[in-house]
């Protein structure tokens, strides 16, 4: 994680513009999550937003649920002043910078979302444990969404998923950059698993209705409800 919260330090200032070229339809990507909240845009829902970055994903939550109350955590500090930055003309957000591993979520809430962060843990058990953590934090009937990257299921597929990804980074990026920069930064700070593995994940810490919204070879939306 040293390594993560170090590249974001650095990046955040050009985060908004490098996620577009680096995540195959990203903006579908967060509608479809947004979507995927089964609430009344009118009702004063409570949002905990892991992984927040420069604030996206709670624009997109306010942007829909104008009365809703966020929570928004990210790792590296730069991320936490653009997200405060972006996000400036709403209110009802508070931003906390640190690991959301070690972060008290409190509980009470009706959706967790996150985006483009959970691959970040290093193994099964951080991940499950992350899902345990975030189920007994969703009041009865909450939900939790997903949108991240994902491991192709054999050998073949996880090959298709990079060949697609790299043609969609080779559209506005400079093969050094791809090659000499974010696949190598793929392979030392990212560790997806296969949608399969999520899905179990989820069911076993107690998700109902378990389920994949978006999916783009190796990019899905996925999540459950409580």
């Amino acid at each position: 994680m040293d390594n993560v919260k170090e590249h974001f330090e650095e990046e955040a200032n050009e985060f908004d513009s490098n996620i577009l070229k680096l995540i195959p339809f990203y903006k579908d990507m967060i509608s479809f999550m947004i979507s995927a909240l089964p609430f009344e845009s009118s009702k004063p829902i409570k949002v905990l937003d892991l992984g927040c970055g420069t604030g996206n994903i709670s624009k997109a939550v306010k942007d829909k649920f104008p009365k809703a109350r966020i929570n928004c955590v990210d790792l590296a500090d730069s991320m936490i002043k653009m997200a405060q930055h972006k996000l400036s003309d709403y209110i009802d957000i508070q931003y906390h910078t640190g690991d959301f591993r070690d972060f008290d979520f409190g509980d009470g809430y009706d959706a967790v979302v996150s985006s483009l962060a959970l691959h970040h843990l290093s193994s099964e058990g951080e991940k499950q444990e992350l899902y345990n953590k975030i189920h007994d934090c969703l009041s009865d009937g909450g939900v939790f969404y997903n949108a991240d990257t994902i491991l192709g299921a054999d050998e073949y597929l996880e090959d298709l998923n990079e060949t697609k990804w790299t043609e969609h980074m080779l559209e506005s990026l400079s093969e050094d950059e791809v090659a000499g920069k974010w696949l190598p930064k793929h392979e030392e700070e990212d560790f997806p698993a296969t949608i399969a593995e999520h899905l179990k994940w989820l069911q076993e810490s107690g998700f109902k209705d378990v389920d994949v919204v978006w999916k783009w070879y190796g990019f899905a939306v996925f999540g459950g409800r409580k």
